[in-house]
Formats: C-alpha cells, sequence, structure tokens
C-alpha cells in the first residue's frame, strides 16, 4: 500500500519495472485495487520496499502477511433466474449447478441446455463470468477451485425494434445482462452448496542434529507440523513432513535456537488440507 494515496499510479508503474526484470514477482492488481506481489519471504519485501523507496520515491506499507486459501464446495447447489420474473432485473435466464470435482482438476464449466437455444456470445459471456466470479472468491472469500459449474436453464430475449426501426436495448438481451447475473445465480447455487476452506500445506525436509529432535518435537506441535518419516545418520537426522504453510516462517525463525544453527529446513508446496475451525475470511470485490 502506497504511504501517499496519491502514488498508487506511481506505485503500479515502479512495480511493473520491477516484474520485469524479475517475472517471478508477478504482479497483479484484483476487482479491489488491491495489488500484490510474489515476494520469498520477509526479506525479499524489505528489499522491494528500500528499492521502491530509494530508486522511485515512492514510500510503501505492506499488510499483514497472510495464508492464500482456497475453497472447494461442499457438495451440490443449483440456482436459477428466470427472465422478466422477479426479483431478476435482467433481460435474462440464467441457471447453474456446481459440484464438487477432484483435488488438481480445476474449474470445468459444461451445457446441459442446447448450444443453439440462444446466441454463442451469450453462452460465452456466461461461461466468462463463472471463471471470473470463481477467481473472486467464494462464501468466505477465497478463490474456488476443483468444481464442475452447468449451465442449467438459459434464454433471452431477441433484439427489438421500436415500429420506425431504432433498436431498443430495452426490450432485448445484451451480453452485458448475462455478465451481470450470472454471478448472482452462481453465489446463490454455491450458498446451497456449501463450502469447506483449505489451507496449503508444504512438505518439509529437515536435516538436523540427532540430539536436537527432542528440542523440535513440542515445536511442531505448536506450529502443526506432522512429522511422516525420521531417518537417522551417525550424529545427524534427517525428517520429513507436512506443515502448514501458515507455520513455515515460524519454524524458521525458531530453527537455528533448536538445532545449535545446525538445522537445514527444505520446504514446497504438497496439497490442501481443509481448515479445522473457523475458516479465514477475506472480502469480496464488490462489482
Amino acid at each position: 500500500m502506497p504511504a501517499r494515496p496519491s502514488d498508487r499510479g506511481a506505485l503500479h508503474t515502479a512495480l511493473t519495472q520491477l516484474a520485469e526484470q524479475d517475472p517471478l514477482i508477478d504482479l497483479r492488481q484484483d476487482l479491489r485495487r488491491e495489488i500484490a506481489v510474489s515476494l520469498y519471504g520477509e526479506v525479499q519485501k524489505e528489499v522491494i520496499q528500500a528499492t521502491l523507496a530509494e530508486e522511485y520515491g515512492i514510500e510503501v506499507g505492506f499488510r499483514e502477511t497472510t495464508t492464500i486459501c482456497v475453497e472447494r464446495p461442499a457438495g451440490s447447489g443449483a440456482a436459477h433466474q428466470i427472465i422478466d420474473v422477479p426479483p431478476n432485473p435482467y433481460h435474462a435466464t440464467v441457471g447453474l449447478r456446481v459440484d464438487p470435482g477432484p483435488a488438481g482438476s480445476g474449474v470445468v464449466f459444461r451445457l446441459e441446455v442446447e448450444l443453439g437455444s440462444m446466441p454463442y456470445a451469450f453462452f460465452t459471456a456466461v461461461e466468462e463470468t463463472v471463471h471470473e466470479t470463481l477467481r473472486e472468491g467464494g462464501l468466505h472469500g477465497w478463490e474456488v477451485v476443483d468444481c464442475t459449474v452447468t449451465m442449467t436453464h438459459s434464454g433471452y430475449w431477441p433484439r427489438q425494434s421500436h415500429s420506425h426501426g431504432t433498436f431498443d436495448a430495452s426490450m432485448s438481451s445484451m451480453a452485458g445482462d448475462f455478465r451481470s447475473l450470472t454471478p448472482l445465480v452462481l453465489m446463490d447455487a454455491l450458498r446451497s452448496a456449501g463450502t469447506v476452506v483449505h489451507e496449503p500445506l508444504q512438505r518439509f525436509r529437515l536435516e538436523i542434529p540427532e540430539d536436537t529432535f527432542g528440542a523440535l518435537a513440542p515445536a511442531f506441535v505448536r506450529l502443526r507440523a506432522v512429522p511422516r518419516t525420521i531417518e537417522s545418520r551417525g550424529p545427524s537426522s534427517t525428517v520429513e513432513g507436512d506443515i502448514p504453510a501458515a507455520s513455515v516462517h515460524d519454524l524458521e525463525r525458531l530453527l537455528p535456537a533448536l538445532t545449535r544453527g545446525e538445522g537445514l529446513l527444505e520446504c514446497a508446496f504438497d496439497h490442501y488440507e481443509p481448515i479445522r475451525g473457523r475458516p479465514p475470511q477475506r472480502p469480496r470485490p464488490s462489482r
């Protein structure tokens, strides 16, 4: 976030230039106008902050680091709104069903209506808006993944004209009607299905002096790390297991003191797992 709101445009320009030098920064901006970058830990955050101040004269701050979760449908749910039937304010009929999909399957869009039942551009508008809406967040505000969305209802009003031949948008369906109605129907379908928030887990490999495992064990419990295998080789041990991504930084911080500075940690994303208890919330952007 820029210290001066008037620097928002300059900040995006500066980060665009930095991202051209390092594409892994992966600069992006969502409908909330929030600017996000991908960084490797707190140190790189400080480097970016210093670079923006020294080279571009832009003072910035960062929101608290949070773990990016995802949502998956808990079951199946459906909703529809019919053209010219309250409370539908749009010249469009859209019905959608959401079904859970296999892990890693992404979002699949399908039709249960005839492709010729309305202009192809309207189907395109629905499909594109489905993907956009799910990226913006589900019931808890996180991107919705691994589901199939099926269009079950469709309908439109053909182009209408007054007697003198002038096109009347108030009597005709437009692609914008489908783009506006689809998020409403899709969120109703998601509410019917329910969603479960999943957090990312990383697979860790930790090399430590064998006699320090006892000191690490309580830390594993506090950080919800689960050792899967422990292999001893002389004076050292290798521990492999799973740890929530949110806990990795804390483990890195504790490791030097608990291993006499001899611990070596490697982590990589492995899978998502449902969050136990109250899930974290993230506000959805307003359209």
